[in-house]
């Protein structure tokens, strides 16, 4: 927002380019951290702050639609996907391949050259 917008002039900190800006809060916030006057949250700090912003989020009706829509639209798109299979290799008795003879496809000629007799 600019001052012609709020009427205001931008003194101090707000005047400073934002590189300026991160720059003074992160040698504050290392100062902090150095001091072991910085807060760390606890699990039980986090868990809530995490429940806090959920609950603010799916309040908003309009927004949660959107998502499940995008959600909804995702999912079809993996189910409409077939993966490729590759079929399984027959296997092997008394070191020769084994293919039953319902399996065997016609164009696949290996299949019909070993005929198993008993």
């Amino acid at each position: 927002m600019s001052s012609q917008t709020t009427g205001t002039k931008a003194r101090g900190f707000a005047s400073m380019s934002s590189e300026k800006q991160r720059e003074i809060a992160r040698k504050g916030g290392k100062a902090a951290h150095e001091r072991g006057t910085a807060h760390e949250f606890t699990a039980d700090e986090a868990r809530a702050a995490g429940r806090k912003g959920g609950e603010a989020v799916s309040a908003n009706r309009s927004h949660m639609a959107a998502i499940g829509r995008l959600g909804g639209r995702s999912s079809a798109g993996k189910r409409a996907v077939t993966p490729n299979v590759e079929p399984m290799p027959a296997p092997v008795l008394n070191g020769q391949e084994h293919v039953n003879q319902e399996d065997a496809s016609p164009s696949n000629e290996h299949a019909h050259s070993h005929r198993h007799e008993q």
